[in-house]
């Protein structure tokens, strides 16, 4: 029914298909039954916090009702380009069914030309075509689209139900595991569930999870951090974010997270590359000698920081 446990990842494997499946939101799911029902859907929008379930919602919403669907990632499309030809050409054409639905993943990635078009058409095909789109920061959407769209705040379920769903599925493919273990990796990853369960799958051999915790910490750390690096938040915010990651990390060697920063570079520091890499090289060079090492990593941070967000 899954296919191969080893070669499928387990966040698509057990991504839920139904609402049936789905975890958490209760009030948003009782309006979405509502839109299944009647098999229309207004155009929506769905923000919150990476891996609390926008994306899985959405391709729900669209498989429910009658319609030819186009999923396209803001973070990858961004520009008015894909509007006014990918999107305009898909939105324009004659379907074979009742709907057309364009999902925009990531829509807060897009530029503000790209989403000046987008309501454009959104107005001049809305009685074929509904967008349903998911961010992370809806400040980031320009008001014309907000206001054309059911606006809905996906929070993440409680850690309960993440564990209740990370055990149903350890249970399916008869992983054996320890209580502890799962409690160090729901603390490291919540709430973002898509990460929690990456880092069950990563730490299963031989059908048994067996962690080391610091490992799962750093891991967990360091994807967080990129995210706020690569978030559209202002340079104030990242740096508290990022301080109050750090230090609720324990991690003291960040040796491993200036090599992640550096290979990782091109998906935070597009057009700061070369600036950012000289950092992150001083950085590396210095940090032998630095008696506070988390004094030390944050000092890189400010300037990277200052860099990536004039």
């Amino acid at each position: 029914m899954f296919g191969n446990q080893e070669n499928t990842l387990w966040v698509e494997k057990f991504r839920p298909m139904t609402l049936d499946g789905y975890v958490g939101n209760e009030h948003i799911i009782s309006k979405v039954k509502l839109y299944l029902e009647s098999g229309d859907v207004p155009h929506l929008l769905f923000y919150g916090q990476a891996g609390t379930g926008k994306t899985t919602l959405a391709k729900i919403i669209a498989n429910g009702v009658d319609a030819d669907i186009m999923y396209i990632n803001a973070s990858d499309e961004n520009n008015v380009e894909t509007v006014r030809t990918k999107i305009k050409n898909y939105a324009s054409t004659i379907g074979f069914k009742k709907w057309k639905i364009v999902i925009l993943d990531e829509a807060d990635y897009m530029t503000p030309n790209g989403q000046a078009a987008l309501r454009n058409l959104m107005e001049t095909f809305s009685k074929t075509t509904r967008f349903i789109l998911t961010c992370n920061y809806v400040e980031k959407i320009i008001d014309p689209i907000q206001s054309r769209c059911q606006v809905f705040g996906i929070t993440p379920p409680n850690k309960k139900e993440v564990a209740k769903r990370i055990v149903e599925i350890l249970d399916e493919l008869q992983v054996k595991y320890n209580n502890k273990d799962l409690v160090t990796i729901i603390n490291a990853g919540y709430p973002d569930i898509r990460r929690v369960l990456n880092s069950c799958q990563r730490q299963v051999i031989n059908n048994e999870l067996k962690i080391d915790a610091m490992s799962v910490i750093q891991a967990n750390y360091m994807t967080k951090l990129l995210e706020i690096l690569k978030s559209n938040s202002d340079k104030k915010t990242a740096f508290t974010d990022i301080r109050k990651l750090i230090a609720d990390s324990k991690v003291k060697d960040f040796t491993a997270l200036h090599k992640y920063l550096f290979d990782e570079i091109d998906n935070y520091a597009t057009g700061h590359i070369a600036s950012i890499i000289l950092i992150l090289a001083e950085s590396q060079y210095q940090d032998s000698f630095a008696v506070d090492k988390e004094l030390h990593i944050m000092s890189t941070i400010v300037k990277m920081l200052t860099e990536l967000k004039q």
